[in-house]
């Protein structure tokens, strides 16, 4: 069986830009990258919370610079024996994954606060610009189908599509475009039920959303590297532990209400 809903389609979709053919992932990147910052900016700016001027300076210059690097350092070791071996320094660019910003974009973030002394999460805000642009990069992935290290193991079950070659493929970008669809409608529940302590939601989307990768890529190609696991459930896996053991530790992450008399 197969799902039919997509078979009109030519993978990959590609625009004309300049007179170049270009596919449409690193297209919907760059859209959902711009978009996902001007609504995280929207949110600042109607946020009763101020945060002074070179702490908001040094997280984003962290984030940044974090994501960047941890990007294209775990895209690229996706493959080590590639890396290692035959290291090009076009295919390091263009090589990433967001499993990696993610987890360098908050090791950078941390040592940004420690160097201007900030003690305070600051990651709420940038929770749902963060979910909308990955869903938006997410169909940038999908319609690349086969032609960029993005698409799923052949399979027979009724969600297989064809993404450009001649299987039947899990189409593992709509299923994290449905995640991320579930994550926002749940934080938003969540954050409604209580007023819970700044930063919380932001580890509560981490944890779910490591935890939904390391699952995933059980039906994605990949290197092995430890036993079944690549390189990426590796990073996810270490991620897991440590917002779980932050969780855990964590105290007083309901605010208590204020009873005014």
């Amino acid at each position: 069986m197969k799902c039919p809903i997509f078979d009109f389609m030519d993978f990959p979709v590609t625009f004309q830009l300049f007179g170049k053919t270009i596919l449409a992932h690193p297209v919907f990147e760059t859209v959902g990258i711009f978009i996902g910052m001007r609504f995280y900016f929207y949110l600042k700016r109607k946020s009763p919370e101020k945060l002074p001027f070179n702490t908001s300076a040094a997280v984003l210059i962290g984030a940044t610079a974090g994501a960047l690097i941890g990007s294209k350092l775990i895209g690229n070791l996706e493959n080590p024996y590639v890396f290692f071996d035959d290291f090009n320094f076009k295919r390091f660019w263009t090589n990433n994954t967001i499993v990696g910003g993610l987890a360098f974009g908050l090791i950078g973030v941390e040592l940004a606060k420690k160097i201007v002394g900030h003690k305070e999460s600051t990651g709420d805000l940038i929770v749902y610009p963060l979910i909308l642009a990955m869903i938006i990069g997410r169909i940038g992935c999908f319609l690349t189908g086969i032609h960029e290290e993005t698409y799923g193991l052949p399979t027979t079950s009724i969600f297989g599509m064809h993404l450009g070659d001649e299987y039947l493929r899990h189409p593992v970008a709509l299923y994290e475009i449905a995640f991320l669809l579930f994550m926002w409608f749940e934080l938003k529940m969540i954050g409604r039920k209580n007023k819970y302590v700044s930063g919380f939601l932001f580890k509560l989307f981490m944890l779910s959303y490591f935890s939904f990768r390391f699952f995933l890529d059980f039906i994605k190609p990949k290197i092995e590297i430890v036993g079944n696991l690549g390189t990426i459930q590796l990073v996810c896996l270490s991620m897991i532990i440590y917002y779980i053991y932050v969780l855990k530790n964590g105290r007083n992450l309901i605010q208590p209400k204020i009873i005014k008399l």
